[in-house]
């Protein structure tokens, strides 16, 4: 730690305090540890108060790390002025906490020109004109916690009475530390377990389209067959394939029939989060660690612990973090922005992306190692165009689905619907096939549903029996819509209405058709 202080004038303060005053100093540390959780106000007001009975500049918190076994400067506070920063670690053997967390015994140095243990601590007091300090052990019934110090711009402040004096003040102060460590830990199980909720609570609102996976193609057993491989194991998996095939339903079979299935699933869009904040989503953040983070936020990882965590289109992850990802997968533990404390989660990873990785290692736009690590049992999902037998399976199960949401009774699907849409191209996959179906419903007024086939979009895929059978499709239904309304174009109940088209493109239509009212 580096300070900058400037000693103040100030007269030495009489050795010969009273009994009388001493106890009221611990009775006003005990009234600001009953005002105060937060353990940097806490150690602020502490310094303030105390200089009426003992000669202190610097008073410091350091806390035992039990994973790293070091010691941590979690706060330090003075009362001249001083540019301050905490979060420190040293061995145990680099500074007196370390010493006094080890024995349970005080540490006295009178003099720090004079000491020669400590090197580094020593060297960041003298650059603070520190002359002496003294550390106490923080200690409750339950647990050692660390060392609380005392330092002084002035030599040979402190004597064996004041150190006496000293450690009565941090017997009640390892209560507040306690506790306040105690609540800092149930706040973040809190707000974990809030987000947890919140997760779950999206998933049984979100509308994956199908509860689970529609279809008897070989290309979809294929796959499948694949996720019954590879689920119960806590590989990672790539998911592979174009856009709306489907990918995060694969992702959710796979933790539904794993072991962590009782646990959370976690899912993130890598491609739509500012490159600027994704890393906070994937790892979170400390208060403070950059302009807006008010509050301390735990990261998806740390949600995902003993579940699974799910990144859709990984290969949006720019590549100044993708090193950090990949110590996630390979060690399971990651730092929160703008914090040095090492957070490890257990945690299975499925990705998926509609792009090809490979080529972008070539273009040097993805990492290979990060490929290679997340490619470990990829998964191809097959586009719906490669799995036309499902078409007619996933037309009437969509349109079940929204005609029971808008409460319309829609029993059938025409035959020539169903031949037209089965030879389709589908660029958009089974996501363009479910928003056709239910804009569909939306517009359908009778028992049979009415594909407004227009909407299609031409593809150099589609075959030429396609196309021909798409125009008279449309014909027959542009037809149907003007018989139901009496062959009225225009207005409120007319076929344009009817139709979900401009009354002018309508018209249109009817030309291109040769359809004419009859007499």
């Amino acid at each position: 730690m580096v300070h900058t202080a400037l000693p103040m004038d100030r007269s030495p303060i009489s050795p010969c305090e009273t009994l009388a005053e001493r106890y009221q100093a611990l009775l006003e540390v005990a009234q600001a540890i009953s005002a105060h959780r937060d353990l940097d106000e806490l150690f602020r007001e502490i310094a303030q108060r105390l200089p009426r009975v003992v000669r202190v500049n610097f008073v410091g918190l350091s806390l035992y790390d039990p994973i790293k076994n070091m010691m941590r400067l979690h706060t330090v506070q003075a009362n001249v002025p001083a540019d301050l920063v905490g979060g420190h670690e040293e061995s145990l053997d680099e500074t007196p906490a370390g010493l006094v967390w080890q024995t349970q015994q005080s540490v006295l140095v009178p003099d720090v020109s004079a000491e020669t243990r400590w090197p580094k601590v020593l060297r960041c007091m003298q650059e603070d004109e520190s002359r002496s300090f003294c550390f106490v052990p923080l200690t409750t019934g339950a647990r050692r916690l660390g060392a609380m110090g005392f330092v002084s711009l002035e030599k040979e402040a402190y004597s064996e009475a004041d150190l006496e004096f000293l450690q009565q003040v941090a017997n009640p102060v390892a209560v507040a530390v306690e506790n306040a460590l105690a609540f800092q830990e149930i706040a973040q199980l809190k707000d974990k377990l809030a987000k947890e909720k919140l997760y779950l609570e999206e998933e049984l609102r979100l509308e994956h389209g199908f509860e689970d996976i529609i279809g008897d193609s070989d290309a979809l057993k294929q796959v499948l067959k694949q996720v019954e491989v590879v689920a119960p194991t806590d590989s990672t998996v790539l998911i592979q394939g174009e856009t709306g095939t489907g990918k995060e339903l694969i992702a959710r079979a796979i933790h539904r029939l794993s072991g962590r299935n009782e646990r959370t699933f976690v899912k993130l869009n890598c491609a739509a989060i500012p490159t600027g904040l994704l890393e906070s989503e994937l790892f979170g953040h400390e208060r403070g660690a950059f302009t807006g983070a008010i509050m301390q936020k735990a990261g998806r990882f740390e949600l995902a612990d003993k579940g699974t965590i799910f990144l859709d289109e990984v290969g949006e992850i720019p590549l100044e973090l993708q090193s950090k990802l990949l110590r996630v997968l390979q060690e399971q533990e990651f730092e929160r922005l703008g914090s040095t404390k090492t957070i490890r989660v257990n945690v299975r990873l499925i990705a998926a992306t509609n792009r090809d990785l490979r080529a972008m290692v070539e273009a040097k736009q993805f990492r290979s190692d990060l490929y290679y690590r997340l490619n470990v049992f990829p998964v191809t999902v097959p586009p719906l165009r490669e799995r036309r037998e499902d078409i007619p399976t996933l037309v009437r199960y969509f349109t079940q689905h929204y005609a029971g949401r808008m409460k319309k009774n829609i029993q059938a699907v025409p035959a020539k619907t169903l031949e037209i849409l089965s030879h389709y191209a589908w660029p958009g996959n089974v996501r363009e096939l479910e928003n056709l179906v239910e804009r569909s419903v939306i517009l359908t007024q009778g028992t049979d549903l009415q594909v407004p086939i227009s909407e299609l979009q031409t593809t150099s895929d589609s075959t030429s029996f396609s196309m021909t059978a798409l125009e008279e499709a449309e014909r027959d239904h542009i037809l149907r819509a003007l018989q139901e309304t009496k062959w009225v174009v225009g207005g409120a109940a007319g076929a344009a209405a009817r139709l979900g088209v401009k009354r002018t493109t309508l018209q249109s239509k009817m030309q291109k058709f040769g359809i004419t009212r009859p007499e």
